[in-house]
């Protein structure tokens, strides 16, 4: 049997036997790892190694969220702590070559850091544009306010990963950035009308359609969909990603257990197949609701099992880098906004 559609979180440090047990039989594609995962860089390479183990496959995917700010779950003091994206946004505005080639650079240290432990994917960049009133569940996370200027940073910090060896997973497609509520407690839903969001949160997108992975957004677009979010919505997904945006990558789902969406995993599981996702993302590590979505899901195969494999030759990695200069160059081309920063507070 291949690999099935769907991304597994586990509940510690290890593998534990039922885990184990369960990863060998269910044959999950991937696996996501998060601070309570995480203690050192052996543990976390070992945890690596005893999942791809497990699964019987060496390129099974070992996915994180390592955006830097407050999302960044390898950090101090194993890891350095790296800016949130808006930093990045910041330092474009002053100088927009000198903004890219940051991004650029962050990314490809974020992707010596993760390669060193095993984790070959990162679920970023954030390529939301979020609007005066939103939610701050995106906040600081976004590079920008324009489509244009978050398209360009999120490209470049995609080149950034990849060159490292590390495929980078955009997010939250279509667009989470007008959203005024945070979807892992309640369900999104965005009135605007389908011209402006294709100007505006949808555009960021589109310019990234030819990025290997995507993750999804649970939320609602009332004048495409006026029941469903993204996530599970036919319409969405053949019409808006597949069709006006032109994506033809890996889609996977934002986690399915958070509260925006609605009915049991497998329930849940099944609709966003249904919908057109290739792999469910399911991420608390709790262990009945992972037997539920390996009930739910299919193996890859057909479309889905063709969009991976070009995902996976996505990766473009370039000559090996002094971690160490590397580090001082990011520090000093940084340091401009730093220091507005100070100014600031």
């Amino acid at each position: 049997m291949g690999a099935r559609a769907f991304i597994a979180g586990i509940a510690g440090t290890v593998l534990t036997d039922r885990e184990k047990a369960f990863f060998r039989e269910a044959e999950p594609w991937g696996l996501i790892v998060f601070k309570r995962n995480i203690n050192t860089p052996d543990q976390l390479r070992r945890l690596a190694d005893s999942f791809r183990e497990a699964v019987a496959r060496a390129d099974a995917p070992v996915l994180v969220d390592q955006e830097g700010g407050r999302v960044q779950r390898l950090g101090p003091p194993h890891w350095p702590a790296y800016p949130a994206g808006a930093a990045y946004g910041r330092l474009y505005d002053r100088d927009p070559e000198q903004g890219l080639a940051a991004a650029r650079l962050g990314a490809r240290l974020i992707a010596a850091d993760l390669a060193a432990v095993g984790i070959d994917m990162n679920c970023w960049p954030v390529a939301d544009v979020p609007i005066a009133g939103a939610d701050a569940v995106i906040g600081a996370r976004a590079f920008g306010t324009s489509p244009e200027k978050v398209a360009a940073i999120a490209g470049a910090a995609a080149e950034g990963l990849g060159e490292g060896g590390v495929l980078p997973i955009v997010k939250h497609i279509p667009g989470h950035g007008r959203a005024m509520a945070d979807s892992h407690y309640e369900l999104p839903v965005v009135t605007a009308d389908r011209a402006t969001l294709e100007a505006t949160d949808f555009r960021a997108f589109r310019a990234l359609a030819g990025l290997p992975l995507a993750m999804s957004a649970h939320v609602v677009y009332a004048a495409i969909d006026p029941v469903t979010p993204a996530t599970t919505s036919v319409t969405i997904v053949r019409e808006v990603i597949r069709g006006w945006m032109g994506f033809e990558g890996v889609l996977m789902t934002d986690d399915i257990s958070m509260e925006a969406l609605s009915g049991d995993m497998r329930a849940r599981s099944s609709a966003s197949i249904a919908a057109g996702c290739d792999v469910v993302l399911h991420c608390n590590g709790r262990f009945d609701e992972m037997c539920a979505v390996a009930e739910a899901v299919p193996v890859i195969a057909g479309a889905a099992a063709r969009r991976v494999g070009k995902a996976l030759a996505w990766r473009k990695p370039g000559p090996e880098i002094d971690v160490t200069e590397a580090h001082r160059r990011f520090a000093a081309v940084m340091a401009p906004v730093r220091a507005d920063e100070a100014v600031r507070s």
